[in-house]
């Protein structure tokens, strides 16, 4: 059976079929990459002390929502750069514009409605997270173009995916200081490492048509590469989470996401695809076991 991980099936299939090549190009099909955007915003909000519980809970709101748009937009640029290569790569060909569902037309006026409902959702923030908010853009459009000069791009899609870390910071805390930026090193390891994962499931096509990546660079010690990545991206969580003065109960939950990530490393192999993806995806309980112990370390704040 052909691999990919494109879902044509469940609600996706109940959309109007004008509307279903959008709901695919934005990846609303698979929403995992809305929730690995979403989850370092929430670390950034849930890290500084000192922020009434509501203001919090609204921030939250406005990241999802955000996170929801902007995750989609992100996918309009990445394949309106890479049709001709999805086109090439059997997980990738079935997309809307490498398939020819829809045109490159279509893919700018949708990614502009997204962008506008970004923009309102932005101007809603405080002026520092603003700032970040716009200059996040730069690394939204250049990303998809690290895999053809670089054999790093996974780090590239750290610095843009992991970028909601300092924005939920800043929007918080209304400064970006050390804690901050510890957590944003933190976010940028964790995705070099599971985006790494991600990118084993296509290293025969990459190959072929020249794709450069962190998966290709490391094939022959994977687990050393990722366990190193998640090994840093572990203590530097740690060390941001002493910088903001989190309490007793941040440090005895943080063993869950560590045992999480150590899961990852023991289960890793590279000539599964499949598996390859089920690792990917379960980076969300990963992120999520972060966010309940930085809630936790809020406790007596």
């Amino acid at each position: 059976m052909l691999h990919t991980d494109i879902r044509t099936e469940g609600w996706v299939d109940r959309l109007p079929v004008p509307l279903r090549p959008y709901a695919l190009l934005a990846r609303l099909d698979r929403p995992v990459g809305t929730w690995l955007l979403f989850l370092p915003g929430v670390w950034g909000i849930l890290l500084p002390g000192g922020v009434l519980a509501m203001e919090r809970i609204h921030l939250v709101l406005l990241f999802g929502v955000g996170s929801l748009v902007m995750r989609s937009a992100g996918c309009v640029v990445n394949d309106m750069w890479d049709r001709d290569i999805d086109r090439r790569v059997a997980r990738t060909a079935g997309r809307p514009l490498a398939s020819g569902m829809l045109r490159m037309r279509h893919a700018a006026f949708f990614l502009l409605g997204l962008l506008a409902i970004g923009l309102a959702i932005l101007l809603q923030l405080n002026p520092l997270a603003r700032i970040l908010g716009v200059s996040s853009l730069l690394l939204v459009g250049l990303y998809p173009l690290a895999k053809r000069v670089t054999w790093w791009p996974q780090l590239i899609m750290g610095f843009t995916f992991g970028f909601g870390a300092p924005m939920g910071y800043a929007a918080t805390a209304h400064r970006i200081d050390a804690a901050g930026i510890a957590l944003y090193a933190a976010t940028i390891l964790w995705q070099l490492g599971f985006d790494t994962i991600y990118g084993f499931q296509d290293m025969e096509d990459d190959a072929r048509i020249g794709v450069k990546s962190t998966s290709r660079l490391w094939a022959h010690q994977p687990r050393l590469f990722v366990g190193a990545c998640y090994a840093l991206a572990f203590a530097t969580l740690l060390l941001a989470g002493w910088q903001s003065g989190c309490r007793l109960g941040f440090w005895l939950a943080m063993p869950l996401p560590a045992a999480a990530l150590i899961w990852q490393i023991m289960h890793l192999d590279i000539t599964d695809p499949r598996s390859c993806l089920a690792l990917f995806r379960f980076n969300r309980e990963t992120g999520l076991a972060v966010a309940l112990a930085l809630l936790c370390g809020l406790i007596g704040r």
